[in-house]
């Protein structure tokens, strides 16, 4: 594996079904691309991005999002988000993202993730569930 290092991108994409419009979400009325689906779109490609660069045993998981949604994308429409690593502080992660359909940019922002053992983190969840 190499270095993790910043200036590393990666770029996701999706055809924009029905199951993806806020209409079908429920944070909207009308039969667009879902902002919720483009977070988890441009989270996607965050992970993605940084995925071969880890450990085995490690992942990253999503803490903190900043974006904007800034023009609605028809269903049938193609998007894609880019992420590319801005900064690395320890087992933080920082990446500027930005989606595109086919005509447009349609968001951008900033998305931070941690890395993280997943062993070490399922036994935490566990150990809530427990506890509840």
């Amino acid at each position: 594996m190499s270095e993790l290092k910043t200036g590393i991108a990666h770029e996701t994409k999706r055809i924009v079904t029905d199951s993806d419009t806020a209409a079908r979400f429920g944070s909207g009325g009308i039969a667009v691309f879902a902002t919720p689906m483009m977070v988890g779109i441009m989270e996607n490609a965050a992970m993605n991005c940084v995925g071969p660069y880890l450990e085995e045993g490690q992942t990253t998981v999503g803490t903190h999002l900043d974006v904007k949604h800034l023009a609605a994308t028809p269903v049938g429409m193609e998007v894609r988000a880019v992420a590319e690593l801005i900064e690395i502080d320890g087992r933080k992660l920082s990446f500027k993202v930005e989606a595109f359909d086919e005509s447009e940019k349609i968001g951008e922002g900033f998305h931070e993730r941690f890395i993280i053992n997943t062993e070490k983190f399922l036994k935490k969840i566990q150990e809530k569930n427990q506890v509840s």
